[in-house]
């Protein structure tokens, strides 16, 4: 199959599920016993008010001509409008996702830097100390909730230390001209160092938070991924050649262990996309965590519809780019 057809293919399959996705969130709006335009038009407004607001968003139209409409309006790039703050769902989602998708790519690095590195010393050093302080690290990362600790970090690193800042993605005294949106990649580019220096600073602790939970899941997959992997006749066969231990581990064995955890790193990418929203709202970190937080206690659905839409397609569009990631690892796959 030619990678032309793969990624046609997967397109395809990206539309449908949106629109399965789009079908779901829309329909469960309407199960939700509440009032949108009540909510918005304030406790003291009168029935006539409320029904103008309804007219005015179109919310006085049965369920499936609202359905209608709004599939037709995604067709042409519209998400509608956000109710608590005026202004078109995508102007919203364009000025908060790139601090989101910043964070997100931090806390993936270093969940993919440390989780293969601490796996692949502890499949080497199996049942050794090492091996059993990965594996309760690795526990605790799995069973430890994301926001106890970031309550953690800001006590310990904010408040006692105070060698971190407490929230905030910069600091106020300091100017950034914004390019793609995201701190770290415009103070390089823009060449604004005390920009990179307080970005860095303030994104450390979320980014760590964040990490913990995935790190340790790819941690424990690499582990057992070596393990598998060198038990096989190949790995043995290149011992008997004579080959360093550091040959056989990083060139023969973990090209081939690194397949199962590749999938792992695709699949949490979007739990971290999803599970960002408590983290940023301790840190205050102004991305879409806040954002969807706001939208679901105001009874925002079109706000709540967009961002959802918007996870779901990076969601795929990264296990797409893991699909095709296989081939390059081991060519024995053909995409």
């Amino acid at each position: 199959m030619g990678i032309q057809t793969f990624i046609l293919k997967r397109a395809i399959w990206l539309i449908f599920v949106l629109i399965g996705l789009s079908v779901i969130t829309f329909f469960i709006s309407f199960a939700v016993p509440a009032d949108p335009a009540r909510y918005f038009a304030g406790p003291h407004a009168t029935k006539e008010e409320v029904d103008a607001l309804k007219r005015r968003y179109g919310l006085d139209l049965p369920p499936h001509e609202q359905f209608v409409n709004y599939i037709y309006r995604l067709l042409h790039g519209d998400l509608g409008r956000a109710l608590h703050t005026r202004r078109p769902v995508i102007e919203d989602l364009a000025i908060r996702f790139p601090a989101t998708l910043e964070l997100s790519l931090c806390s993936i690095i270093i969940s993919v830097g440390v989780g293969v590195f601490i796996g692949i010393i502890s499949a080497v050093k199996k049942d050794t100390i090492i091996d059993n302080v990965v594996r309760v690290f690795s526990l605790g990362g799995v069973s430890l909730p994301g926001f106890f600790l970031a309550l953690l970090f800001q006590v310990v690193f904010y408040s006692r230390l105070g060698l971190f800042p407490g929230g905030g993605r910069m600091s106020l005294d300091i100017e950034l001209h914004h390019i793609t949106g995201l701190n770290l990649l415009d103070s390089i580019i823009t060449m604004n160092w005390p920009a990179f220096v307080s970005s860095l600073h303030y994104i450390i602790l979320p980014s760590i938070c964040l990490a913990y939970i995935t790190l340790a899941t790819i941690a424990r997959m690499t582990r057992s991924s070596m393990l598998e992997v060198l038990t096989q006749d190949y790995i043995k066969t290149a011992r008997a050649k004579g080959l360093s231990n550091f040959k056989v581990i990083y060139k023969h064995a973990l090209r081939n262990a690194l397949l199962p955890t590749i999938t792992v790193i695709g699949l949490t990418f979007g739990n971290i996309l999803g599970g960002a929203i408590l983290i940023e709202l301790i840190f205050r970190w102004p991305g879409l965590g806040s954002y969807v937080a706001d939208s679901m206690l105001t009874l925002d659905f079109p706000a709540i519809m967009g961002t959802t839409l918007l996870i779901a397609t990076v969601y795929v569009i990264v296990n797409l780019f893991v699909d095709v990631l296989y081939s390059v690892i081991d060519p024995r796959i053909r995409v």
